[in-house]
């Protein structure tokens, strides 16, 4: 497991595969397995039983989980896809942007 540079709610880019260059919100980071689920990219197909919350069953569409490894941060003022720098913010660390100084952390 590495540093963990990416969390909830955080807009990131695919910088690699076939969604290079689409952004999303991550929408759960899986520690364990160095990989997210980011909203609206990676879509897969997933065959659904009938239960009492899906009557109709059949055929899903929904995210399937991308590498860490493939993400970037999105910086708002830089405008694309940027690496990040860890400092000390008081008691606690913070992720910036490299280029702009950009807080992702409040």
């Amino acid at each position: 497991m590495s540093i963990q540079r990416i969390k909830k709610n955080d807009i990131v880019i695919a910088v690699r595969g076939v969604m290079r260059g689409k952004s999303g919100k991550v929408l759960e980071v899986l520690k364990s397995k160095d990989r997210a689920i980011v909203e609206g990219l990676n879509l897969i197909k997933k065959a659904m039983r009938k239960t009492k919350d899906n009557p109709q069953g059949g055929i899903v569409k929904k995210e399937g989980s991308l590498p860490l490894s493939g993400l970037l941060l999105f910086c708002p003022q830089c405008k694309k896809g940027v690496k990040i720098s860890r400092e000390r913010d008081g008691d606690r660390r913070a992720r910036r942007c490299r280029k702009c100084e950009h807080s992702f952390d409040g």
